[in-house]
């Protein structure tokens, strides 16, 4: 291994306790998405950068959803990587469940237990501490290096990495490494595409005993959920050699999400994921409210889903419907230089190759791919996302950061 990228890899060593502190603290600052209010979490974000005499800019189309982005030119010129994280993470349903507190950041028997540890403090902290530790031997480097840390990526909305899309191009750069939830057994060179819809259904209402005098809005939405949740066993197109990536790698993405996932990423699947409806229990519901979450695989488009969709809707004069997101399916080529210098740094740190995968969950890598720009993920597995008990192995963290570290180093010195 080269001495200088040995020289950074020691540096995480050395800084060991300092970097769990960074992380739990990191967890400590209550981010949900919704409603999304990061400000907690950028004053942490900044306090390191200020700490280091970084400088950076704060752009904050929303005043409580702040991104921060930073920014070093190397020695020499070269080519330009982005780090990209985001600050905001899923709510928190049923904090009594959980074994350890969910906004606790609590290191209990090697793990790193809170809201938002996998998804992605873990994957964020490594693009944070990458950007400083490089920051130091910049001279070195060749090109340019980026931090974005951004707001508003749970629910994909409007002021975070999309608006730097939209707004600020520069901070994209020429390749880009995320540190989103992928475990050490993969890594993410593509995913599929979230298509978002609200429905509302209206009906006359009546008394629960007068079922003939109103149809009832929660059943008909139950009704149309049930012809939609039907699109899973809609074909999907052969992508040639994609393909054999993707089915080459079912074990290694069952090992990481689940058993059962490996089934699912070349299908469509749905999720009501919200529903609100009716008053009380003895009344025939007039009004009824509900979102699906449609994930649409790498070949498919909303196009092949919404004409399907309006089929449905017209056989119900009641019911309306909206596009709350539509997102394209995106992958990166599998074979590019990223992901081979993630596979040889984290075999060479763990002895483990990662497996280039198609991802089930959407993030904001995809903006990158959607300017043909290649992303890769690489993080801690997704345990307890979403879900209870979420947490990261602090083995699992180093190994995320120094794999970040290394790679991001190798990149800038090729």
């Amino acid at each position: 291994m080269n001495s200088k990228k040995q020289e950074l890899l020691s540096w995480v060593d050395r800084d060991r306790e300092m970097l769990i502190a960074f992380f739990q603290d990191f967890i400590r600052c209550r981010t949900p998405n919704p409603p999304g209010d990061t400000i907690a979490a950028a004053r942490h974000v900044r306090a390191v950068l200020d700490d280091n005499k970084i400088d950076y800019r704060i752009i904050s189309p929303h005043e409580l959803m702040p991104n921060i982005v930073a920014t070093f030119d190397g020695g020499s010129p070269g080519r330009h990587l982005a780090l990209n994280g985001h600050m905001d993470v899923f709510p928190v349903e049923g904090e009594a469940a959980w074994s350890q507190a969910p906004w606790g950041g609590e290191l209990v028997d090697g793990k790193i237990y809170g809201r938002g540890s996998a998804d992605m403090k873990c994957g964020s902290t490594a693009s944070i501490f990458t950007f400083i530790y490089l920051n130091r031997i910049r001279r070195q480097l060749k090109g340019k290096l980026t931090l974005s840390m951004v707001s508003d990526e749970e629910t994909f909305g409007p002021w975070g990495a999309r608006y730097l899309s939209e707004h600020h191009p520069e901070v994209f750069g020429d390749c880009c490494l995320n540190g989103e939830p992928s475990g050490m057994n993969t890594l993410r060179f593509g995913e599929k595409g979230p298509l978002w819809l609200r429905f509302h259904v209206q009906t006359p209402g009546a008394h629960g005993a007068y079922t003939h005098a109103s149809k009832s809005s929660n059943m008909i939405a139950t009704e149309i959920i049930g012809e939609i949740a039907k699109f899973r066993d809609l074909p999907v197109p052969d992508l040639g050699n994609l393909e054999s990536y993707i089915t080459s790698a079912s074990a290694e993405i069952d090992g990481e999400y689940g058993v059962g996932a490996a089934a699912i990423v070349r299908k469509v699947t749905v999720n009501p994921g919200f529903i609100q409806g009716g008053v009380k229990v003895n009344m025939v519901a007039a009004a009824c409210m509900f979102e699906v979450d449609i994930r649409v695989p790498n070949g498919l488009t909303d196009k092949d889903i919404l004409p399907r969709v309006q089929a449905i809707v017209d056989r119900y004069p009641e019911v309306t419907y909206e596009v709350i997101i539509s997102e394209m399916p995106a992958w990166t080529p599998p074979d590019n230089e990223m992901v081979t210098y993630v596979r040889e740094n984290a075999k060479a740190l763990s002895g483990i190759d990662p497996v280039p995968i198609i991802s089930l969950g959407a993030t904001d890598a995809r903006l990158w791919r959607y300017k043909n720009v290649p992303a890769i993920i690489f993080g801690p597995a997704p345990r307890g996302m979403g879900s209870l008990d979420e947490h990261v192995p602090v083995e699992e963290f180093f190994h995320v950061v120094k794999c970040h570290l290394a790679s991001a180093f190798d990149y800038l010195t090729a």
